[in-house]
């Protein structure tokens, strides 16, 4: 009777402890929460590594020669542009390397951090170049990209103070995974901006196929890069509601939009519009060589 009566006494006080999941905010995560099954797995990151290393390798690998060419053509905004670019990526690969910061207690302040300020320069170069192609001077692109990155800075910049006051004054995990405490608010948060960026690219398809196509730069490549951001987009606000309803579907196909965004895009931007603007530059280069040897009279032994 003893040890029936010891062992109802130890069921009772575990019963009447509280529920960590459940008490948990976005603040203050205990190891039982962040248990070693609800960490990412091995795949997961290095999905996200592996692109992120190498496009990182390759932008040190042929930095002196991108640095030299955007010198010779004198462009401070593209500069500017291409220097944002390689601090994104740097930050996106620390993001990617650090993913068990989500999952170690102590550390979500510093995860807030790092994901706020990688997904700032990356939404940065996002919106730079959306406003890019809507202006309807495209043969005076450059200059006007000064004036472009002004206003991104002002979207960015209160897109940023929006997410710091939800996440450091309300305590919303927008950047952590597995936290179910105020889901509703951080998938309503994650719906308005996929939102916000669905029609921003659904209005430059839609003047694309209209009677103004005019008004667009006319590269193909340019709209390439529209359609599968839209899709992309999306499926992001898709899987948002889905999530924010409570459906485990929803919530793996955020991620997957998550992992594909992170370890895709920045590669994806370069290869459709830096690089054009660096095989220009080498094709300007080599025309002002022509034109000096020329000028100096080394091929006038052609001409006779």
């Amino acid at each position: 009777m003893r040890n029936i009566q010891e062992t109802f006494e130890i069921s009772q006080s575990l019963s009447q402890t509280p529920n960590l999941t459940a008490t948990t905010d976005g603040h203050n995560h205990s190891p039982a929460l962040w248990s070693s099954s609800e960490c990412h797995g091995f795949w997961h990151n290095a999905t996200l590594v592996v692109p992120s290393v190498l496009f990182v390798l390759y932008l040190a690998f042929y930095a002196k020669k991108n640095i030299k060419k955007l010198t010779h053509g004198r462009s401070r905004i593209m500069i500017a542009y291409y220097a944002l670019l390689v601090f994104s990526s740097i930050l996106n690969l620390a993001w990617c390397l650090l993913q068990a910061w989500q999952c170690t207690a102590g550390m979500e302040v510093a995860w807030n951090l790092l994901s706020l300020l990688t997904a700032s320069g990356m939404l940065c170069l996002e919106i730079s170049l959306v406003a890019f192609l809507l202006q309807e001077n495209y043969a005076s692109g450059l200059e006007n990209l000064a004036r472009i990155f002004i206003v991104s800075s002002l979207v960015v910049g209160v897109n940023v103070l929006v997410k710091a006051i939800f996440v450091f004054g309300f305590g919303v995990p927008l950047f952590i995974d597995g936290d179910k405490t105020t889901y509703r608010v951080k998938w309503g948060l994650w719906s308005i901006h996929k939102l916000l960026l669905t029609v921003g690219y659904g209005y430059i398809l839609f003047v694309h196929y209209s009677k103004w196509r005019d008004k667009l730069p006319p590269r193909p490549a340019f709209y390439n890069y529209v359609i599968v951001m839209f899709a992309i987009n999306v499926v992001a606000f898709l899987a948002c509601g889905l999530a924010g309803s409570g459906a485990g579907f929803g919530l793996w196909l955020y991620n997957f939009t998550v992992i594909c965004y992170h370890s895709l895009y920045l590669p994806f931007l370069y290869v459709t519009f830096l690089a054009d603007i660096f095989q220009e530059e080498d094709w300007l280069l080599d025309n002002a060589y022509y034109s000096e040897m020329k000028d100096a009279g080394f091929f006038d032994a052609d001409w006779d």
